[in-house]
């Protein structure tokens, strides 16, 4: 801005006082920025805070059926120390699967409100159909979440029995996934289950 001439200070004092469609806009891109930071963040939060163990058994349906199951299994104590907690198993990693899974256990709710499972009697009499909605929908991602931790091309002949590992190299090349051979890992089978011929 040049001193000397008292015109371009006007133009510059008058451009400072009058609202700029420019700036108004970059006033509002960079707002709506800081904004879906923040709500980003706290959406994100809230998802992770879902996925805890403490979270999963807040409400007695899971605390007193599934998780006193689970907590006799390797998944929760082993000699390796790596424990596996539900999200692990029943959460997609991925960020698509996640939102998906995560708006379809929003539905889960209504069988809180309504008590469909709040008694152990409840629970049993549904266990079957919940299991196998849960198995199902395992065989259709190929067992995705167990393959977050398990994988055939991991697996050591040298450090697996000999017969696992047979069966494992056979279901591979049969296409086979986790959950056609491992239903009931990681909670007692409902008692309707009929073991398939193989």
């Amino acid at each position: 801005m040049d001193n000397n001439n008292p015109g371009a200070f006007k133009r510059f004092w008058n451009m400072l006082k009058r609202p700029s469609a420019k700036y108004s806009l970059i006033a509002i891109a960079g707002t709506s920025f800081v904004a879906g930071i923040i709500f980003w963040g706290g959406f994100n939060t809230g998802m992770e805070m879902t996925n805890t163990l403490d979270f999963c058994v807040t409400c007695h349906e899971m605390r007193d059926n599934v998780y006193q199951e689970y907590k006799e299994t390797i998944h929760y104590t082993n000699r390796s120390g790596v424990r596996a907690i539900c999200s692990d198993c029943h959460v997609p990693k991925d960020w698509v699967h996640k939102i998906v899974r995560k708006s379809k256990a929003a539905f889960e709710i209504w069988g809180k409100i309504t008590g469909s499972i709040d008694t152990r009697e409840k629970f049993e009499a549904r266990r079957m159909t919940l299991a196998s909605h849960e198995w199902e929908r395992m065989k259709e991602s190929n067992s995705r979440e167990c393959r977050n931790c398990h994988s055939f091309e991991a697996m050591s002949p040298e450090l697996q029995k000999q017969t696992p590992y047979k069966k494992h190299m056979k279901a591979r090349e049969e296409g086979k996934t986790c959950i056609d051979c491992h239903k009931g890992i990681a909670h007692h089978l409902p008692k309707e289950y009929v073991e398939p011929d193989e």
